[in-house]
């Protein structure tokens, strides 16, 4: 399963109105933090297959949906589910926490 890029134009089909939970991360190209767990975002997506959705959003070609959703630091990682929120993280997480994050919502 591949990731999900994010735009204002899909994000309530892709997120919203998911029949599973979904892994929102608000990246960017020029975030640091944000490209140091991007591999971890992508093994989520991987390990999850089936059973999670993951969608980017790149703050910087939609800064609406990041304003929306409250996002002031990057990475955010927010997991939805039934189009709610459910839990959010900020900043650069190991593997492990991701992974303990990502599974307590499934």
């Amino acid at each position: 399963m591949s990731e999900i890029v994010g735009t204002m134009e899909n994000f309530e089909k892709e997120v919203l109105r998911s029949p599973m939970p979904v892994l929102v991360d608000f990246w960017a190209t020029w975030c640091g933090p944000c490209r140091m767990i991007a591999p971890a975002v992508a093994q989520m997506s991987e390990k999850y297959e089936g059973k999670l959705s993951v969608v980017k959003i790149d703050v910087d070609k939609n800064s609406d949906l990041a304003s929306q959703y409250g996002v002031a630091s990057i990475p955010t990682l927010m997991i939805f589910r039934n189009g709610e929120i459910v839990d959010q993280k900020v900043g650069a997480v190991s593997v492990a926490v991701l992974d303990a994050f990502v599974s307590q919502h499934l």
